[in-house]
């Protein structure tokens, strides 16, 4: 069971043994990933709120934590052309750090696992349309298709004649998991502004609970404790209070460093310090037999 340190931060009870264990040359760390996630943005009274669910408490990884649609890349997100509008695949890639078939890889699972975990499609009939409300059944069918990966994302946009709307995503920051995780992820984060007739749900069976809520105000349940998140979740929320609108965040990203953040473990006076650099709230320091503080 997952359990905060300071605030809200998430940190697993099983970290200090891993952290010693990857330090002593005991443990050799696995190949995180490539995943996605989108900040889901709307504009409110109050600024932009952002769409965050909160993962099931029996999830194997931050189970408990407030987190973004999201998740890994699908092995299909890169097998074939997807019907695309918006910055071409080479701009992509050069923007992401990747190659072209990453760079599609990536921006699919960014736009499909919002579908598939808030029912929001970043997608439309043409490259200057975005669909209208998505929560038909029909629309369900081939959602849950999608989940149940019995259906590509490419074939589900050449099913419905639909184009991906890159230009609706702004890359973000990316963040690679810890080399002494068991379960490692290198994402990206996008920001997106929510498109007008849709609206989101619960479609997750990762999460049991879904919230709109202001940069602010989750990063002060984070600070007070009573909302638990990983490192990159509050680091992206204290970048978004800056912006008084959605589209001030999407006009920010183009010029946002994506260098990946990855957390390092050094051996320091006979405790492991846990630090990511760029983000010295997060800094942990381990006593070799004990709990960090």
């Amino acid at each position: 069971m997952a359990n905060a340190q300071a605030g809200g931060q998430w940190y697993p009870p099983e970290w200090p043994g891993r952290i010693r264990a990857l330090a002593s040359g005991e443990l050799t760390p696995v190949t995180p990933k490539r995943a996605a996630t989108v900040m889901l943005l709307k504009d409110t009274g109050a600024g932009p709120a952002v769409h965050m669910l909160r993962r099931r408490t029996s999830m194997a990884f931050a189970g408990g934590a407030y987190a973004y649609p999201g998740g890994g890349v699908d092995p299909r997100d890169d097998d074939r052309h997807v019907r695309w509008a918006g910055p071409s695949l080479d701009r992509w890639a050069d923007r992401l750090g990747v190659d072209r078939a990453g760079a599609q890889a990536i921006v699919c699972a960014a736009v499909r696992e919002t579908y598939e975990e808030a029912g929001v499609l970043l997608a439309g009939p043409a490259p200057d349309a975005v669909v209208g409300d998505t929560t038909g059944a029909d629309w369900e069918a081939d959602r849950a298709a999608l989940v149940a990966r019995e259906l590509s994302f490419a074939e589900f946009l050449d099913r419905r004649g639909l184009v991906l709307r890159s230009d609706l995503l702004g890359a973000w920051t990316r963040w690679i998991t810890p080399e002494f995780e068991q379960r490692r992820y290198d994402t990206w984060f996008f920001v997106a502004a929510l498109p007008e007739g849709q609206r989101t749900r619960n479609a997750s069976t990762e999460a049991d609970r879904t919230v709109w809520i202001t940069p602010r105000e989750a990063a002060g349940g984070y600070d007070r404790g009573e909302l638990l998140m990983m490192p990159p979740t509050i680091a992206t929320l204290r970048q978004l209070t800056a912006y008084g609108t959605a589209a001030e965040a999407l006009g920010a990203a183009p010029a946002r460093d994506l260098t990946p953040v990855l957390a390092s473990a050094r051996l320091v006076d006979g405790e492991i310090v846990l630090s990511w650099p760029g983000h010295d709230e997060f800094t942990k320091h381990i006593p070799t037999g004990g709990a960090p503080a």
